[in-house]
């Protein structure tokens, strides 16, 4: 297993995952800026990855910000660098979690605390916060894992959508941490991954991932997946998220609603494998979830190569929202949530 990310005395070190597979090339960041424009271009990728990057690029903020001697010298400028990271990828609702946990861990500073104080605290909660992602995936496996118990085969074979692997987290990984899970108790026989268009993070990232830990798999075409679940290839699909809604909606990256569709025909079961930092209780569903939108290029062309007639009309939706009617269970660390969700989820979140 490895990871996206290494941080050491003020100093992020990112994978690029844009030059995946074909080269692995790792970038240096000393500056919140560089960081954000990072997340922006998808050096850095994945909803969990992104908050613990972020809090990485306040620690480093706080600790390089060389004007401020105390804390109500820097307090504007930290009230800042947050907003930045806030416009940089709005859909992830881990974003939001890592920068109001970086506001609480300075809510006890008073205006007198010195600069030196601040910062070792911001950067042992970065530390903390990145320790606790890779703990929650572990758990989420486990959780997975444990879906099989009713699984009258030995061995099950699954579809998996994107990348939401180690790559995308802390580590270790959600929707594939349940698959690493899964392949380490021996019941794993093969996982599909569809290629993910238009970023190919299945094609690049998830088959990188999996032939990298020899578990075993085979890439196929998004347009490919209804075909194997009418062939019976396929037991189970596990997912990533981006963001829950209050009733189980969960935006994930543009083409997880088509499979839950496409699932739901064939009587698959589809599960999402999220920590609770993806829920927002806020929202009431997933109507209220702003959707990304990028650049019609990464639609027009694979690695500046144009691949549609120059000047032609492109949309690129980067998620769409799947309804909580078409999915079976929601994988936290904590648990199994099953449908209906919204009492569940309420229940959750009742005293935060």
């Amino acid at each position: 297993m490895f990871t996206a990310m290494s941080y050491q005395s003020g100093v992020l070190s990112l994978i690029d995952q844009r030059k995946l597979p074909r080269e692995s090339h790792w970038i240096e960041y000393r500056s919140l800026d560089a960081i954000a424009d990072a997340i922006e271009q998808m050096v850095i990728r994945g909803a969990p990855a992104i908050g613990c990057t972020a809090f990485f690029a306040l620690a480093i903020d706080a600790k390089s910000y060389s004007a401020a001697l105390f804390w109500k010298d820097y307090n504007s400028r930290f009230m800042e660098a947050c907003e930045r990271l806030a416009k940089t990828r709005p859909t992830a609702v881990n974003l939001f979690f890592a920068i109001e946990s970086a506001k609480k861990c300075t809510a006890s500073f008073d205006f007198d605390t010195p600069m030196e104080i601040v910062s070792s605290n911001i950067e042992k909660a970065a530390l903390d916060f990145f320790a606790k992602d890779l703990a929650t995936c572990q758990a989420i496996g486990q959780h997975g894992l444990s879906i099989l118990s009713t699984q009258s085969k030995e061995k099950v074979t699954i579809l998996t959508h994107c990348n939401a692997g180690s790559l995308a987290t802390a580590g270790y990984g959600t929707a594939l941490g349940v698959v690493r899970a899964i392949h380490a108790a021996g019941r794993l026989s093969m996982v599909f991954a569809d290629e993910t268009r238009p970023f190919l993070q299945g094609a690049r990232l998830t088959a990188f991932e999996l032939k990298e830990e020899k578990i075993p798999f085979t890439l196929i075409a998004d347009s490919a997946a209804a075909f194997f679940m009418g062939q019976k290839s396929i037991d189970y699909i596990f997912v990533g998220a981006d963001r829950i809604a209050s009733n189980g909606d969960t935006a994930n990256k543009i083409g997880t609603y088509s499979l839950a569709v496409n699932a739901k025909h064939h009587g698959i079961p589809f599960y999402v494998a999220a920590p609770l930092s993806t829920f927002d209780p806020k929202i009431s569903s997933g109507d209220e979830i702003l959707i990304e939108e990028r650049r019609p290029e990464e639609i027009t062309e694979i690695a500046s190569t144009p691949i549609a007639p120059l000047g032609v009309t492109a949309r690129n939706p980067s998620f769409d929202v799947t309804p909580h009617t078409l999915i079976s269970g929601i994988i936290t660390e904590i648990g199994v949530l099953t449908p209906p969700f919204y009492s569940k989820i309420a229940s959750l979140f009742s005293h935060s």
